[in-house]
This record gives C-alpha cells, structure tokens and sequence, in this order.
C-alpha cells in the first residue's frame, strides 16, 4: 500500500484515492477565514487552536490568496486572532505561546503582503480595529517585554525577538510602518539592553538585540522625536556598552576568518597554479569569489552606537587576547546555527558564535573591536563595484571618520603605549603580488588607519571613479593629522607612502579629467590633497617625527613637481575661462602657491648645485643638503584653517543615503525570517514535557 503524503496541510490517504483529510490546524485556520465567528461552533476554539502547531505556510498563504473586499470580510475574525494571540502571551504554558508568536508572525506577514494601498492604518484596522489598537498593542509590547526580561527558555525570547524583527520589516519603508509608533510609545529599549548585559543570554541572542535597535533608531528619526535615540545616546551602562562590542566583534570576527580560511584554500590549490601560469589575469574575479556578502544591518548598529553615544568609544579600545572564532555545535537551545550557505550571505545569525574562554598567555597578540574592524573594512573596501559593496564601504569610511573626529578615540589611536599588529588585506593587483607581511610592526592604530586609506587610495584609481570615497578617505587622513598637530603627537609613521598616494591621486585626476568631469567635480579632491601638503608644509615641524622627515616631504615635492605643474596648468585653464568650473579651479589654484614657490625655490639652485660640481644626475641624499642650505631663502605664505574641518553631520546631506541603507537592511531582514526561521520544531523538542 502507497504510504500517506503529507503536503501544506493536507493528508493524502493514497495517490489513488480521492478523499484528501487536512490537519485539525488548517480546517481551524478555514473556520477563521470565514465571515461566521468560529466560537460559535466550538467554544474552546481559542483554547485550542494555540495548543496546535502552527501551519504558517498555509496561514500566509491562505492570506494572501484573499482578493479585494475578502480581507474586510474576514477583519473580525483576524482582530479576534490577533487579539487571542496577544492573551495568549500572557499564560505560563510555553507550548502555547510559542504558537501565539509564530501565529502573530504569520498573521504580520500575510497581511502585510496584501499591499494595502494606505499601508498603515488600513493594516492596524485589518489586524487588530482602530478601536482596539492602542490597548492591543500595549498589551503585546507588556508581554513581550516580560518575556524578553524574564526567566524563560533561550529558544522563547529568541522567537520574541523575530517577532519584534518581523513586526518592524514588514514594510519596505520601516518610516511608513504606523505600527512603530506603539513600540516608540511601549519602549522595549531596557529589554534589549538586559540582553546585551547578560553574557549568556547576548551569546546567542546578542546579534538580533543589536540589528533591532539600529532598526528602532532609525524610525523616523528626521521627523520627530525617536527616543530609542535619546536612550541609546545617554547609555552609560558598562555591561551593555560592553556586551554590544563583543556582539559587534565576534561577528566581525568571523566574516574576517571566513574570508581568511576562503583566501587560503584559494591560494592553496589550482587557483594558485592558474595565476602562476597566466600572470594574474583573473584575480580580480577570483578575489569577488573569496568575500562574502557584506552585512551592512551589523555596519549600520555600530554606526549608530559609535555616533549617538560617546560611552561606546572606550568599547572600541578594549584589549583582549586575538582569538579565532569557532562556530559552535548546534544544540536544542541554537536552533539557527549558520550553515556554509548562510556563511556565505547574511553573516551570522543570532547564535553565530559563542564566547571562547580567552587564552591568558601574556605572549599572545593582543586585540580590540577596533582591529577588527579595521581587518573587516579592509575586504570590504577592495571592491566597490556593485552598489551593496560601495554601500558597505562608505559606511565604513564614514563610521571611521566619525571615530577621527572623537578626542578620546584619538588619544588611544595615537598612545604610544598601546601598539598592536594590524594585519589588514591587501587587494591583488597586476603589477604588485598580494603579500601578507607577517612581520608587521607593533604600532599605534593610528597608524593602521592610516595604511588602510592609503591602500584604498592606490587600489581604486579605476574607469568608474568612486569620488565620495575618495573624498572621504583624505578627510580622515586630514582629521588624524589635524589632532597630531594640536596635540604635537610625533607619530612613526611611513609619511612617503602617504605622499606617494596623494601624487598618486593627482596624476589620475589629470590624465583623466576629460572623463571624470562628465561625471564628477573633481577640484574638491584636487584641494583635499594640497591642502594636506600644506598642513604638512606649514606644521609639519609640530608632527613630524624627526627634522629628516620635514626634509624629505620636501624632497618629494621637488622630485614629483611635474605632477603639481600639470595640475596648475589644468586649474590656471579652468579657473581663466569663466566656465562652470571656475570658482572651485581658483580655489586649488590659490592652494598651490606654497607648492609652487618651493619648487620654483629649490629647483634652480639644484640645477646650479649640478652644473657646477659637473653632475648629471644628483643622488637622493646630494638633494636633501641642497634643500638644508637653503631653508633660509625661503618665503612661504601663511595659509589660513588648515587644521579646521567640517565635521560629519548625517541629516541632511547624508539622510537619503541612510534611508536606502535601512530600505535595504529591512529588506534583508525580511528574507532571513522565512519560513524555517520561524520553525518551532527545536522549541518543541525543548517545551515538550509540559504539554
């Protein structure tokens, strides 16, 4: 005989037969989806219907194959649903409110998906009545709070939190979900930060708490007041600032080992024989293979707690021993242990990681959330030319110039006496072999700041020129020298490898500018980039390690004077033809006039020093004592608000960029609640002696 099949809710009794028998769940899901109330035929009907397990696969499909008037139809029916759920939450039987949460999902979600033309308010009288809302929805965020809060089964508040997340992604807009207000007025902000004060607990729900607030921040947080805001921004509990770097840190983790362990199996194997053989012809495909999807929902919660609370800047320098990350072994409470597969996109879910004991040799390499970041956005920032990677790096370039912007980030960028060993990716290019140097000195992070925007500068000089990133780039450069010379910090730092980038940079934006002005105003950069040479000309005797280092800046501007020439040239044309790039072409052009004077100083007299000692090409070091004899000759001009810079502010000039990024991230979120994330049945495995 053909065994039973099984199929969304219905129970075929042969492929022969005709008579088809539905679980005693769906035939009550069709009694709800009738205009009649179901109580009338079952008293107990409520009761148990949540003793049930949950279809949620036939719930939303059921509807969302309701057309036109059929959902106001049913509006009765799905209120009582929704307002039995939200009882429900109230009782002590688990079995039954894990049914109610996975219920309230499925209910959020298919209704949700019925596009109502006014989304919001049509939808809180589909789901609940306009009467009955307020008092529904206090309910709900009362009993989820005590939930969250409260002594009950890991798996539990987990599934509380998918709600929360659910509730808030239903829309494509999150500002355009009505529902929000509610949790603006019912605050689950103590909830979440419990959670992320409680080690055990923000091991494995830590990921989903912070990926909430950042969501809950960004509610309508240029209309009006958004106290998830206020909270986060006067936050100064030490175990929740703490407990949200280790989330943010051990995901960060994470992507950077699994990018790593991809990186070395890739150069381990015929990847490695094939570059030999054809000289590099297709690293830059093979290195988009080795970098997973980037997680722009963990970017955008240490954005915000990086640039709402001043507290979390000290999180950021916390030294802990380096340590790979493992994932752990799935259990009956880490129902969402990721596979390869989600590895490979949304990086990680909520129980991604668990803490490992830190090792306490004294010898081992120590590490901070900082690093960490700083190795992240050095995979992320090699490739920018999708819009999801380009979006990923400018958060990354703006979260690090909110961080050069902060006094006390730069006083332990800077500090002698905290030095670490960055060993950051270096993207791989045709004319250089990607090297990772594992002798990497223990340096200031300053300086590891430094290195990433000069890589990124020397990387990124391509057809498609991404400008905003550039822009950005020498703007932290500029704050980081802008604190050295307040605070005459004498950092030890490779200066020519700055130089060389930003010449570098210049002779791109000349030999391209016919293209690049049809898409961009280059000059902002052109000035960016001389006005650092004339913050190292004009105070470069306060930050520069050693007078040799003042003598060699110098030397290179002599040695390299053709590009500032061109430059000048280019700027005197743009700035003399009254066209409409005249008055940002005046401004480089006034800029270069330290430039200038030092190379029409300096080059004669080294010509001279030539001619008469019959020389043809004069040495390095010849040069530098030419430049030491004639220091005195010299007249510069004082330039003015060198070391002044604007400082970042997001609305308005960057509010539409966050608007799409949280568009983007809701969206993510929504795809990552499916149907399977949603499954109960590790929950009931774990709830099944009391039901």
């Amino acid at each position: 005989m053909a065994q039973p099949e099984k199929k969304s809710g219905l129970l075929r009794k042969s492929s022969g037969s005709k008579k088809v028998f539905k679980e005693k769940v769906v035939l009550m899901y069709d009694e709800i989806f009738k205009t009649e109330d179901p109580v009338q035929n079952n008293v107990r009907f409520w009761e148990e219907l949540f003793l049930l397990k949950v279809n949620l696969e036939y719930l939303e499909a059921k509807l969302e194959s309701l057309v036109g008037d059929q959902l106001m139809q049913m509006k009765d029916n799905i209120n009582s649903l929704f307002h039995h759920c939200v009882l429900t939450l109230r009782e002590d039987h688990q079995i039954r409110v894990v049914n109610a949460l996975q219920t309230l999902c499925g209910l959020l979600r298919g209704v949700h998906q019925k596009n109502m033309p006014n989304t919001g308010f049509d939808i809180i009288n589909i789901l609940m009545g306009f009467d009955n809302a307020e008092e529904e929805m206090k309910s709900l965020m009362v009993s989820l709070d005590s939930l969250l809060c409260g002594d009950g089964s890991l798996s539990l508040k987990g599934l509380c939190l998918k709600l929360l997340l659910c509730l808030i992604t239903v829309t494509g807009n999150i500002s355009q979900n009505t529902i929000l207000e509610y949790i603006m007025i019912n605050s689950i902000f103590e909830a979440i930060i419990q959670i992320l004060s409680t080690p055990q607990i923000q091991q494995h729900l830590g990921y989903d708490a912070v990926v909430l607030l950042a969501l809950l921040v960004n509610y309508r947080k240029y209309e009006s007041a958004n106290p998830y805001i206020v909270k986060l921004s006067i936050l100064d509990d030490e175990m929740a600032l703490n407990g949200t770097g280790l989330v943010l840190s051990r995901t960060l983790c994470e992507y950077n080992r699994h990018y790593k362990s991809k990186e070395e199996e890739a150069q381990g194997g015929i990847f490695s024989t094939i570059t030999n053989i054809v000289g590099n012809m297709f690293i830059g495909e093979a290195e988009e293979k080795l970098s997973p999807r980037t997680n722009e929902s963990l970017l955008l919660a240490l954005y915000e707690a990086v640039h709402l609370n001043r507290n979390f800047i000290a999180v950021l320098a916390h030294s802990h021993p380096e340590m790979e990350p493992a994932t752990p072994p799935q259990s009956p409470s880490s129902p969402n242990t990721p596979t390869n597969s989600q590895l490979d996109g949304n990086l990680p879910t909520s129980d991604a990681l668990v803490s490992t004991e830190l090792p306490l040799d004294p010898n081992t390499q120590t590490s901070n959330l900082l690093i960490t970041f700083l190795k992240y956005c050095s995979i992320v920032m090699q490739d920018t030319k999708d819009e999801h990677r380009l979006n990923s790096a400018k958060l990354c370039l703006i979260i690090l110039t909110c961080i050069a912007e902060d006094q006390y980030a730069n006083s332990f960028l800077h500090d002698d006496n905290m030095t670490f060993r960055v060993h950051l990716h270096r993207m791989p290019m045709r004319h250089r072999k990607k090297v990772v140097d594992k002798n990497v000195p223990s340096r200031p992070l300053a300086c590891a700041v430094l290195d990433l925007m000069v890589e990124f500068m020397m990387t990124h000089m391509m057809k498609d020129f991404p400008m905003e990133l550039y822009l950005r780039c020498v703007a932290i450069v500029q704050k980081l020298i802008c604190y050295q010379k307040k605070c005459r910090v004498r950092l030890h730092y490779t200066w020519q490898e700055l130089w060389a980038a930003l010449i570098s940079v210049l002779k791109f934006l000349l030999s391209h500018e016919t293209v690049l002005l049809g898409k961009h105003n280059i000059f902002p950069l052109a000035l960016q980039v001389v006005n650092l040479f004339n913050m190292f000309i004009t105070y470069g005797d306060t930050f520069l390690p050693t007078p040799g280092s003042y003598d060699e800046l110098y030397y290179e501007i002599i040695r390299m004077h053709q590009a500032f020439d061109n430059l000048y040239s280019m700027v005197l044309r743009h700035s003399t033809n009254n066209g409409q790039w005249k008055d940002p072409a005046s401004k480089v052009t006034q800029a270069l006039v330290n430039i200038r004077a030092i190379v029409n100083h300096f080059n004669p007299k080294i010509e001279s020093f030539a001619a008469v000692n019959h020389i043809s090409q004069l040495s390095e070091e010849q040069v530098l004592s030419v430049v030491r004899c004639n220091y005195d000759t010299l007249t510069l001009k004082l330039q003015d608000s060198l070391d002044h810079y604007e400082r970042y502010t997001e609305q308005p000039r960057e509010a539409s960029f966050f608007t799409q990024l949280v568009r983007s991230i809701s969206a993510d979120v929504r795809r990552t609640l499916s149907l399977g994330t949603l499954s109960q049945e590790v929950l009931l495995k774990e709830f099944s002696t009391i039901a």
